[in-house]
């Protein structure tokens, strides 16, 4: 598989699982989406799940990114721009 892990498919890749997770949520009512892992729905959203996260971190990896890094990075910046905007943050 190592020759379809191109940037652009893992896009795509991701792109559709993050669509089949979606859809696991589509009908539900927002009641039912925070029961969700009660329900039968649990095993397909934790295997719909794993596949976002299996390939956003091959993506990573390809990329060279430290996802845990950029994350905290992501973090910081969007405290500081909601703190700018007088908006209280729960840090």
């Amino acid at each position: 598989w190592e020759q379809f892990h191109t940037p652009k498919n893992l896009v795509m890749a991701l792109s559709g699982e993050v669509g089949e997770l979606i859809a696991e949520f589509q009908w539900m009512t927002p009641e039912e989406a925070d029961r969700a892992m009660e329900s039968s729905a649990a095993e397909a959203i934790r295997m719909e799940m794993a596949d976002v996260f299996i390939y956003l971190a091959r993506l990573a990896d390809i990329l060279e990114i430290n996802l845990f890094h950029v994350a905290e990075k992501k973090i910081l910046l969007n405290s500081e721009r909601f703190t700018e905007r007088g908006v209280p943050t729960d840090s």
